[in-house]
């Protein structure tokens, strides 16, 4: 009863490039050499899990995740679902497509931080790790037992070890999340069960030698 969580951060984007925050508006999805890395994914996840194929594919609801698991999922002749739990940062309308840099200096929130937000109008840190943890464990409980792939963000990657390895909320180590890379969890235990499944770390930011320089 071995549940596979393979977790992909999407592609290089056109919101990263040009430093704005890509919310539902602002995301202009992937750049050319974003969807090269997503084919090229594609392929090397369809070589690698051609025993154990994934029985569903998932991306949070924002262009770039929604264009690097398009490519996936056909590998494995799925569809893929959108869901919003997995999505990075809900920011606020009035920030959507702005400079980055703007946002976190114009908008900073005093005292900004666990709970309270750093920007006006956004998530705290514990509403994104409380409201993306669900969707990894309503996923993981949903398809237990199988191989799932979740296309999503740096966020994404980061709060699952959250949700699956128990870490607090304020880590005493950072995370670099490569574009188009790939992190896997696994357990053999129930997902369902309390106390709560121990899940093994396999691979962390695998971009298989494949990356802009």
């Amino acid at each position: 009863m071995r549940t596979r969580l393979i977790f992909v951060c999407h592609g290089e984007s056109v919101h990263q490039v040009d430093g704005i925050v890509g919310g539902p508006h602002g995301c202009r999805g992937l750049t050319a050499f974003g969807h090269d890395q997503a084919h090229r994914l594609a392929r090397r996840l369809a070589e690698d899990h051609a025993t154990d194929r994934p029985v569903a594919v998932y991306s949070s609801v924002l262009r770039r995740t929604v264009e690097t698991a398009q490519p996936i999922a056909a590998a494995f002749g799925l569809r893929a679902v959108a869901d919003c739990g997995l999505c990075t940062w809900h920011t606020p309308p009035y920030a959507d497509g702005l400079p980055i840099a703007r946002f976190r200096t114009e908008h900073a929130a005093v005292g900004g931080g666990l709970f309270r937000p750093f920007e006006n109008g956004n998530e705290s840190w514990a509403e994104l790790v409380v409201r993306v943890s669900r969707a990894i464990m309503e996923i993981a409980h949903r398809h237990r037992g199988s191989t799932v792939l979740l296309v999503g963000h740096t966020a994404t990657v980061e709060v699952a070890f959250h949700a699956l390895a128990a870490q607090p909320l304020q880590r005493a180590f950072d995370l670099a999340v490569a574009p188009a890379s790939i992190t896997e969890w696994t357990t053999d235990h129930d997902t369902g069960a309390w106390p709560p499944a121990r899940w093994t770390l396999h691979r962390f930011g695998d971009t298989g030698g494949w990356a802009r320089a």
